[in-house]
């Protein structure tokens, strides 16, 4: 019988008895480290990239899966005559979604819905969880896009920046802003918006980030309640751990996920950085 099947791309921190569970596909990017490719997720766990990372001689790069790569799966999961729905990460930071429109086009255009997500990480999660649960529901295409926009309205995601030196070597900042931030010890809290990454508040210490995440809580306590957290981090679980611990009371009707983050977001970000994302009851 035909049926709607979910797809989405590394990025999302999904844990592996969720992807099996929900019937969820995965399509990892690629990671070069020291011109060593790898698979996100198939060849290297996040855990190993931060220790990679760490060890590389120049910045890692991240890139799309080929656009093979989601027409294999296209082909193989419409070949009975199945929809699909692909969720993607932002544009903003990849071009993993216009490949898969791309493949999409290709394979069965009809059948594909492939989705900018607007998001990252666990928030992008959030949406691809709530899609596979209506698909094992037997809920049709358009129901379950339907609820996707919904998830996407009431999620929020917002970063923790602990050193400018990723970003300076990446060339998102200039070199000479991230060597003058190193020195001061700067500090960045930022919100993902409609899938930009918009700066709210940059300081010196660790003060500066233990702030905007009250502000944060804060804001949460205010919604009419939390069902998801998300909290994921890039190479600080006894940190995430602690904080984690403090949302779970904060928040005790919500269900909490913390994990390492992606190595896109790793990339980016460098160690030390915090992702927190939350989905408002609705």
């Amino acid at each position: 019988m035909a049926q709607v099947k979910i797809v989405t791309d590394s990025t999302a921190i999904l844990s592996d008895e969720e992807i099996a569970q929900l019937d969820i596909t995965v399509i990892p990017l690629t990671v070069v480290i020291d011109d060593v490719l790898y698979e996100d997720g198939v060849t290297l766990s996040r855990e190993e990239f931060m220790e990679k990372m760490e060890e590389a001689n120049n910045l890692p790069k991240t890139s799309t899966p080929a656009i093979g790569a989601f027409s294999d799966v296209y082909e193989r999961l419409t070949a009975d005559g199945s929809e699909i729905i692909s969720i993607h990460l932002t544009p903003e930071l990849s071009g993993t979604c216009q490949t898969a429109q791309q493949a999409a086009q290709l394979v069965s255009p009809d059948h594909i819905h492939v989705l900018n997500s607007a998001f990252i990480d666990r928030a992008l999660s959030f949406q691809v969880i709530k899609a596979a649960k209506l698909a094992q529901m037997g809920a049709s295409a358009a129901d379950i896009l339907s609820e996707i926009e919904k998830t996407k309205q009431n999620t929020q995601l917002y970063l923790t920046l602990d050193s400018l030196d990723n970003l300076s070597a990446g060339g998102r900042i200039s070199k000479a802003t991230g060597f003058i931030g190193g020195l001061l010890n700067i500090k960045i809290g930022a919100h993902v918006v409609d899938g930009d990454i918009i700066a709210e508040v940059k300081g010196r210490g660790a003060k500066t980030i233990r702030n905007y995440i009250d502000k944060i809580v804060d804001e949460m306590h205010a919604t009419s309640g939390i069902e998801m957290i998300g909290l994921s981090h890039a190479g600080i679980p006894e940190k995430a751990a602690e904080l984690g611990a403090r949302l779970a009371q904060e928040f005790p009707e919500a269900t909490i996920s913390i994990n390492q983050t992606s190595p896109v977001v790793a990339t980016h970000t460098g160690a030390g950085a915090y992702g927190l994302s939350y989905l408002v009851k609705g």
